[in-house]
């Protein structure tokens, strides 16, 4: 039987928030700031390696990340800061255990 849950004034506030959440990371700020290969970023990304060697470009070929590669990357970030503090049941609740 399929019976959704309604979405409370609580959850509409909470999907407000992450709908206009300003939360991202450029490539170049990425790769500044850690000693990764543009493989690993397209790996991040779930990009081919070509895009990523895109965004680099300067002349007319250049490629420009999404909303959602700047959301990787941001998080990445994260997870490469914070790992270690990030209690155990919430790696469990995102699938990293």
């Amino acid at each position: 039987m399929y019976n959704p849950r309604r979405i409370t004034p609580r959850e509409q506030k909470i999907i407000s928030l992450y709908s206009n959440w300003e939360f991202g990371m450029t490539p170049t700020q990425f790769y500044d700031k850690w000693a990764v290969s543009y493989e690993q970023m397209a790996l991040v990304c779930s990009r081919s390696n070509s895009t990523v060697r895109g965004w680099f470009r300067s002349d007319g070929n250049r490629r420009y990340p999404t909303h959602n590669d700047l959301l990787h990357l941001a998080l990445m970030d994260f997870f490469l800061e914070h790992f270690e503090e990030i209690p155990e049941q919430v790696l469990h609740w995102l699938h990293f255990q």
